[in-house]
């Protein structure tokens, strides 16, 4: 076999580092799938807990940790379009937004302020209750368009199912100091006891440009984020589409006809 002249051999060897190279990430993806599985598991639990407001802006827990105060939380599968739990559909690994992908396992959304365009045929939601079996808390996923982006969060409710106990946003594209504010801790704390529902049962979240005032007196509106007007108006447009009727809306609805009976 005659010896490959200087082109020949660069190719080869380039042929060959790219193999190598192929090889050993597609190892590593395949080494590392349960890991990242795993992790992702974590950072959805520490993000339901944020939104409850059971772990701390900063606060450093062991994976142990996180998952022993998650424990407190049940998850549970909803149909969208009836507002009824399904307790045969299995929740664990479940990821919704690739269900998304898929018109078998989503439908189309009505047109929204919210910029929401698919929506799963199931949505999973965290329930907590108290030593007297009854609804402590609920934790609804939510998701909707900023000024450049997806914004994906979750939003807790108190026992009476209109008040806010809080609000988390994990993944988003917003401009940092600017929109990138929804992530801020003292943005995020001024949602908590504001009322989600006015008292005719609509959702009635507003974003305000300045401040807003005492939930006490003030307990529907938000301050508005310096500079971020639109990415503040994405998110109340974002709960406001999520606790409404193309929402979570029947489902809270059937919640409060069922309280007073404990778990269902």
């Amino acid at each position: 076999m005659p010896p490959l002249d200087r082109n020949s051999y660069t190719v080869v060897f380039a042929a060959s580092v790219c193999l190598v190279c192929a090889l050993f990430v597609s190892g590593a993806a395949v080494t590392l799938r349960d890991r990242q599985a795993v992790n992702a598991e974590l950072d959805r639990q520490k993000n339901v807990l944020m939104a409850a407001g059971e772990m701390r802006p900063g606060e450093a827990l062991s994976a142990q940790e996180v998952v022993e105060r998650f424990a407190a939380f049940e998850p549970v599968a909803i149909d969208l379009q009836t507002g009824e739990e399904d307790p045969d559909f299995e929740v664990a690994g479940y990821d919704q937004q690739r269900a998304l992908g898929s018109p078998q396992t989503s439908y189309a959304a009505p047109p929204n302020a919210a910029g929401v365009v698919r929506l799963p045929n199931r949505a999973v939601v965290y329930k907590r209750f108290n030593d007297a079996n009854e609804l402590e808390m609920l934790v609804l996923p939510i998701e909707g368009k900023g000024l450049w982006s997806t914004m994906y969060g979750f939003l807790a409710l108190d026992a009476d199912l209109r008040t806010i106990r809080g609000i988390t946003f994990y993944q988003h594209g917003e401009t940092p100091g600017l929109g990138g504010e929804i992530d801020n801790p003292r943005w995020k704390a001024v949602w908590e006891n504001r009322l989600a529902f006015d008292d005719s049962g609509e959702p009635a979240i507003e974003v305000i440009r300045g401040p807003a005032g005492d939930p006490s007196r003030d307990p529907h509106r938000i301050d508005g984020i310096s500079g971020a007007t639109i990415t503040g108006r994405g998110v109340m447009h974002t709960v406001n589409f999520w606790l409404g009727e193309h929402g979570f809306g029947p489902y809270i609805a059937r919640l409060r006809q069922q309280q007073g009976g404990g778990r269902s």
